[in-house]
Formats: C-alpha cells, sequence, structure tokens
C-alpha cells in the first residue's frame, strides 16, 4: 500500500513537472514570437525613418546648393561693383592730381604776379612822395582829415539824431515807471549827525561826571571810545564820536548813571556793559523790524542783526538801513510795473549795503565784503548778481540789477536824502570847475545844481562840433578819477559862435 502510494507521488510529481514545463515553454514560445513581431515592426519602422531621413537629407542638400550658388553670385556681384569703384576712384584721383597741378600753377603765377604788383605799388608810392613831398603817413592824415571837415556837418547831424532819439525813447519808458514808483512812498529823511545831545538835571552833575581829577570822565571815554565835550552850555554834555554805535552805547551809559547818581570807575564799567547789552537788542530788533516791514520773513536771524546795524550807519548824510528799506521797495515796486518777480527785487535791494555794517571790521570795499557775506548765508545767486552792480562795478547779469541800480539811484537823490558841509560842498564845486577848465581850448566853466552838473564854454576856433562829444568823455573820465562823490555829475560841453556887430 506504502509502495503504491510513493509510486502514485511520483508519478504525480512527474507529471506536475512535464505539465509545468509545457507550460514554460508555451510561454517562451509565445513570448518569442511576441519579440519576433516587435522585431519586425520596429525594422519597418526604422526603414521608413531611414527613408524620410534620407529624402530630407537630400532636401538640405539641394537646398545648400542653391544657397551657395546664390551667395556666389552675390559675391562675384559686389566684386563687380567694388571693382568698378576702384576705377572710378582711380579716375577721380588722377584728375585731383591733375587739379592740383593746375592750382600749384596757378598760385605761383598769383603769387609773382602780387610780387610785381607790390614792386609797382612801392615804385608808384616812391614816386608820388618825390612828386607830392609828403610821406603816406602825412598825405593819408591829410586825406582823412578833410573827408573828417567835408562830412563833419554829417555826421554830427547823425549823431546828435541817434543820441537824441535814443535818449528820448529811453527816458520816456524809464519816467513812466519812475512816476508810477516814487509817488507811491513817502518816508521822512533823517541826516547825519556825529554829536548827541545829553540833558543834565543840574549844573552840579558835570563836575560829578568829570570825577576827581578826571578819573571818571577818562574811564568813561576810555570804555566806550566816545569823547564827552563839557562846556559853559547849562545843564547839557556832548558826546562826540564818528560811529553812532559808540555814540549809542554811551549815551544809554550816561543817563543810566545820571539816574542812578552814583558816578564812579565801578559803577561806569557796570553800565557800559548794560547800555552795550541794550544796543545790541536794539540792532536785533531794527533788522527783525526793518525786514518785517518790506515783507522779507526768510533772512537768516545773523543776516537780520548785520541789517540792525545798518540802522547806526551813515553814507553822505544817510543813514544806511533807512536807505536800505527805500531802495528794497523802490525795487519792488518798479519789479511789479514791469511784470518781474517782486520778491528778488527787494530782497536785492534791501542787502545791497549790507558790506556797510562791517566796513570797519574787514577788509576790502562794502561791495566786495557784502557778496562774501551773501554767500556765505546761500542767499540766492540772482539776488547776489542783482545787488552786486548797483555802482556799476559788475556787469549787470541780469533784469534785477537795473532795478536795484536805478532804486539806489532815486533814494540817493531824493530831496533831503543826502547833505553835505558847505567845506565839502564848495570844494567840491571848486574841484569840479578846474578839471573841467584843464582841459585845451575850455574858455569857460561853470559847477551848478548842487555839483551834479558842470557846463564847459569851449572856443569854437579850437574845438569842433565834433570833438565836442570826445571832450565831454574825456572830462568826464578825469571826474570819475579824481573825486569822490555820491550819485553821478553831468557833464554838458557847449561851443556856440556869436557874431556881434554894432549899428552907427
Amino acid at each position: 500500500m506504502l509502495s503504491l502510494l510513493i509510486i502514485s507521488s511520483v508519478i504525480g510529481f512527474v507529471l506536475g513537472y512535464f505539465l509545468a514545463q509545457q507550460l514554460v515553454f508555451r510561454k517562451r514560445k509565445t513570448a518569442l514570437k511576441d519579440i519576433e513581431d516587435k522585431l519586425e515592426e520596429n525594422k519597418k519602422i526604422a526603414e521608413k525613418i531611414l527613408v524620410e531621413a534620407r529624402e530630407k537629407s537630400l532636401a538640405i542638400i539641394e537646398e545648400s546648393k542653391k544657397e551657395r550658388e546664390r551667395v556666389l553670385e552675390d559675391v562675384l556681384e559686389r566684386e563687380k561693383r567694388v571693382s568698378q569703384r576702384e576705377e572710378i576712384m582711380d579716375e577721380r584721383e588722377l584728375a585731383l592730381i591733375e587739379k592740383e597741378k593746375f592750382m600749384n600753377e596757378k598760385i605761383k603765377d598769383i603769387e609773382s604776379k602780387k610780387i610785381e604788383l607790390e614792386a609797382r605799388e612801392k615804385f608808384i608810392e616812391e614816386t608820388i612822395q618825390k612828386i607830392s613831398g609828403f610821406s603816406k603817413e602825412e598825405a593819408l592824415r591829410i586825406l582823412f582829415d578833410k573827408v573828417e571837415k567835408e562830412s563833419e556837418s554829417e555826421i554830427l547831424a547823425k549823431i546828435t539824431k541817434l543820441k537824441q532819439k535814443e535818449k528820448e525813447s529811453l527816458e520816456e519808458e524809464a519816467k513812466k515807471y519812475i512816476i508810477e514808483t516814487i509817488p507811491r512812498y513817502v518816508r521822512s529823511v533823517v541826516s547825519e549827525i556825529t554829536t548827541t545831545t545829553v540833558s543834565l538835571p543840574n549844573e552840579e552833575m558835570k563836575g560829578r561826571i568829570i570825577g576827581k581829577e578826571g578819573r571818571n570822565i577818562k574811564h568813561f571815554e576810555s570804555l566806550t571810545g566816545v569823547e564827552i565835550v563839557i562846556d559853559e552850555t547849562p545843564d547839557v554834555v556832548l558826546l562826540s564820536s564818528f560811529d553812532p554805535i559808540r555814540r549809542e552805547i554811551a549815551r544809554l551809559a550816561l543817563e543810566k548813571l545820571i539816574k542812578d547818581g552814583r558816578i564812579n570807575p565801578a559803577n561806569i564799567e557796570e553800565k557800559v556793559e548794560e547800555a552795550k547789552s541794550e544796543v545790541e537788542k536794539i540792532i536785533e530788533e531794527a533788522g527783525k523790524n526793518a525786514s518785517f516791514e518790506i515783507g522779507l520773513f526768510d533772512l537768516p536771524s545773523e543776516i537780520m542783526i548785520l541789517m540792525g546795524r545798518t540802522k547806526f550807519r551813515y553814507s553822505y548824510g544817510q543813514n544806511v538801513l533807512q536807505h536800505s528799506i527805500e531802495v528794497a521797495t523802490f525795487a519792488r515796486m518798479m519789479a511789479e510795473e514791469l511784470g518781474l518777480d517782486p520778491y528778488i527785487a527787494k530782497k536785492a535791494g534791501f542787502l545791497h549795503d549790507i558790506g556797510k555794517a562791517v566796513t570797519h571790521e574787514l577788509e576790502g570795499n562794502h561791495l566786495e565784503i557784502g557778496i562774501r557775506i551773501l554767500e556765505r548765508f546761500n542767499i540766492e545767486n540772482d539776488v547776489i548778481l542783482a545787488m552786486r552792480s548797483h555802482h556799476e562795478t559788475y556787469p549787470f547779469a541780469n533784469s534785477y540789477a537795473y532795478l536795484v541800480l536805478a532804486a539806489d539811484a532815486i533814494s540817493a537823490h531824493r530831496l533831503g536824502a543826502r547833505r553835505e558841509t558847505t567845506e565839502i560842498y564848495l570844494q567840491r564845486l571848486q574841484d569840479l570847475e578846474k578839471i573841467a577848465s584843464s582841459f585845451e581850448g575850455v574858455e569857460k566853466t561853470y559847477a551848478f545844481a548842487g555839483g551834479r552838473e558842470v557846463r564847459v564854454f569851449v572856443k569854437s576856433e579850437i574845438v569842433s562840433d565834433l570833438q565836442i562829444y570826445k571832450l565831454a568823455k574825456e572830462i568826464a573820465g578825469k571826474i570819475e578819477k579824481e573825486l569822490r562823490y555820491p550819485g553821478e555829475i553831468k557833464v554838458v560841453v557847449i561851443r556856440e559862435n556869436r557874431a556881434v556887430e554894432y549899428a552907427k
């Protein structure tokens, strides 16, 4: 039984193995067939791709051949054109060489003719000089003198007509704006003084001011730099100084001492220091008030303090701060009439004399000092360009420069704006007449209109109508060089012929 079972198991195992092998064989056969089918299919696809690639290659090769032929044709065409251009350039170069050769020959010919002509001219000139007895320079002078004399009346008429026309046009235009401006401004005029009067409660106070052996007065004068003048005038003393700031400090200090009653060196020092502080505040307040009065609210505080100091400065008797306010106002009004920016005009007018606030402290004239101050505080360039030309030492760089110049002249020439001592006034008139009389041909000179005009009468037989213009310019130039004066001086040269006969 057991053996049967074993035999059955072996047979079953063998049959199973055989069936499994058959199954594997069939699967392998099927797989091989699938692989052969796919290989066949891939072979067909590869052959198709190869055919297509071959066709595309042939097409590309054909296109490349065509492109090569086209490029070759283009290169040949270009070479042909370059060759033609080279031929043309060669022809032109030959033509230019021929022209250059021709021009060189012409130049040589002209130079030889020029030398020949110069020789002939020299021969003719020498011959004429021998015949006439005059040199070339003498002949030219005689000729020019003759032409000038013959044309003098015509030239004079044209000059007079042109100058008169220009003058009338400019004066008419200027009057229009000035007439619109001046009546709109009203301000009192303050003249410069060099002394200040201080009232005393009694005569006994003079002795206390002087002090024992002059101790008080000497100490006061050394601290303030101001001279105290004590004379026989009752109940007053005079403070004398050319510096108005020092004089103001001395006045305040002396009034404080008089009010206090205790006058001694220690108290004098205390009151002088108090007065200095008060004057500094006055200066600062004056600068602010002046700036705000004309509507300038953006000025640096340092600039306003400097302008405040001009409250105590004078120029030809005219207060500088008041003058600056006037110039600013006049410049603004004229700018409004002309359609310009009134802000720039009034700012330039207000600051045009700022250099006078520190003239005694820095080297240089007030104009150069003023320019440096404004540049240091970054004031607008247009303002600096406008203010620097008010003495015509710089060219007029913008329209506002003319306004500042005109406003400065208007303020300075207003009636009573400036004054001089009688001695200075008379001396200036004498100097004017002396300068004008120093020229040849001058017969009489008269200075009048407050020294603003000098009239010069010339001898008609010596000075011609044409020469009077030259003479007027020379006299004006000499006055500018030798005299110092405010404003401008008009020079009028007059030439006239008088025929006098008596009926008997």
